[in-house]
């Protein structure tokens, strides 16, 4: 991994540069772990040293986080559940994992995508039950693009800030990513915080309706 990474941070500057983020990008948002940490925060870097542009690092990753989660609901949309749950263990989905991420859409649908998204390993995965269970496709996109915009800003801006505040990072690889990983701990919780309040929002308006429908 360490190899890979520095192969990448070395091919970033060149005329490639803002493919190559779509590309890995696109992976990240398959069940392929590329990990969107050791994508964009580099590039960042580099647009805070003048060699990219940041808005264009933003919508590179924004756009190939979008697209590689729109083929992997396409897949998953004609694949259909029995070759996922008979295959999705080599891509670390078991049938349970599975059955609970179906469920988890079933209630919280457009918005338990939004949040899956901004959050690192679930974010590969998620769109294969939002095929299967044929979410639909406009919405899906909807939320998508804006919590893979959301993410690839609070990336972009760790990368940034990492230029700032220890610009020798960009020879260490590793060292940057394990910097980012551990600045990425505040976001995350802040973003489990409001998953929380939203998860709690959707569970008590969906009571009453229950509640209601048990009356019956």
């Amino acid at each position: 991994m360490h190899q890979l990474i520095d192969i990448w941070f070395n091919s970033l500057g060149g005329p490639y540069g803002y493919l190559l983020i779509v590309f890995l990008m696109a992976l990240g948002s398959t069940p392929i772990p590329v990990p969107a940490e050791a994508v964009l925060p580099p590039a960042a870097f580099l647009a805070a040293q003048g060699r990219l542009n940041y808005v264009g690092v933003l919508i590179a990753g924004t756009a190939g986080s979008y697209l590689g989660a729109a083929i992997t609901y396409w897949a998953s949309r004609w694949i259909g559940r029995p070759l996922v749950v008979r295959y999705g263990r080599y891509f670390l989905l078991s049938p349970e994992k599975l059955n609970e991420a179906e469920q988890w859409l079933a209630r919280y649908e457009g918005g338990g995508i939004f949040f899956a998204r901004l959050l690192p390993v679930v974010r590969h995965l998620i769109s294969i039950p939002a095929g299967i269970v044929r979410m639909n496709f406009g919405v899906f996109s909807a939320v998508t693009i804006a919590g893979s915009g959301i993410s690839c800003a609070i990336l972009g801006y760790l990368g940034r800030y990492a230029y700032r505040v220890e610009p020798q990072l960009f020879n260490d690889p590793q060292a940057m990513v394990h910097f980012v990983k551990a600045k990425s701990v505040v976001v995350l919780a802040v973003t489990a915080v409001f998953a929380v309040l939203y998860i709690g929002t959707v569970r008590l308006m969906k009571r009453p309706q229950t509640d209601a429908g048990g009356v019956h």
